[in-house]
């Protein structure tokens, strides 16, 4: 329980990874905030007890993003820990991709983390403590074909986790990215879908695909890579940021 009294903000904590990553913080003693688009996923992580509040908003609508951020520091005192965990994937060929999409990737992928860093990080400054752990993916340390503006987003999300890590290196605060490979979620569930459609290939098939990407031969669980990104929010992590640590069973090293 060393993470004790300690306020985490999880954004797409409602289902999948976020939510593992909720119940893997309140474990661990946190008192977690979870954020995310749709209400009834949040009402229930808080009636699961991984969470003490949830908070509707879309991460890509500043104005709204800030006034949850806000929110959640009033109702539940300073943000100790921030994980950036909300986004999306969609591909797209390139010569099919349009401005909308990239424009759509970069902004929930991207832009929406930045806002949220923007409006913590001086509070965490001040308090001389912070966590902010950003969840990229494989897709942000090498390329895939077909997600040229997913690929291009967590790059920029890697980049700015190294950028921010330096700026509040002297100052308590620690930046960290965790980048999963293929992992159970209903994300993976959905990409499988879409390729089946695409190429007649069954779904089961098209995730088996995916599962052999990774060397050990299996899908990554969204618990995995909770436990990675509650490593890097512990206090034995001070000496950690920077990072971008792949949870990819070797796909990435």
């Amino acid at each position: 329980m060393d993470l004790d009294g300690r306020h985490a903000l999880v954004t797409g904590g409602g289902r999948g990874i976020g939510a593992a990553i909720a119940a893997a913080l309140t474990a661990a003693g946190a008192r977690v905030t979870v954020l995310g688009r749709a209400a009834a996923p949040l009402n229930d992580a808080v009636a699961r007890g991984i969470a003490v509040r949830g908070i509707a908003a879309d991460v890509t609508d500043a104005p709204a993003l800030a006034a949850a951020i806000a929110r959640a520091e009033a109702e539940g005192g300073p943000l100790d820990i921030l994980v950036n965990n909300a986004g999306a994937a969609e591909s797209a060929p390139i010569a099919r991709a349009t401005r909308a999409h990239w424009d759509a990737m970069l902004a929930v992928n991207l832009t929406a983390a930045f806002d949220a860093c923007r409006a913590v990080a001086p509070g965490m400054v001040a308090r001389g403590f912070g966590r902010i752990v950003n969840i990229a993916s494989t897709a942000g340390l090498r390329g895939y074909p077909y997600v040229a503006a997913y690929c291009a987003a967590k790059h920029g999300l890697v980049g700015l986790t190294r950028a921010l890590a330096l700026e509040l290196a002297r100052t308590g605060v620690t930046v960290n990215a965790v980048c999963p490979g293929y992992t159970e979620t209903d994300l993976l569930t959905g990409a499988a879908a879409r390729v089946s459609a695409t190429t007649g290939k069954p779904a089961g098939t098209v995730l088996e695909q995916f599962a052999r990407a990774n060397p050990q031969g299996r899908l990554v669980t969204p618990q995995q890579v909770a436990d990675a990104v509650v490593f890097l929010c512990r206090p034995a992590a001070d000496a950690m940021t920077g990072q971008s640590i792949a949870v990819a069973g070797g796909e990435v090293m």
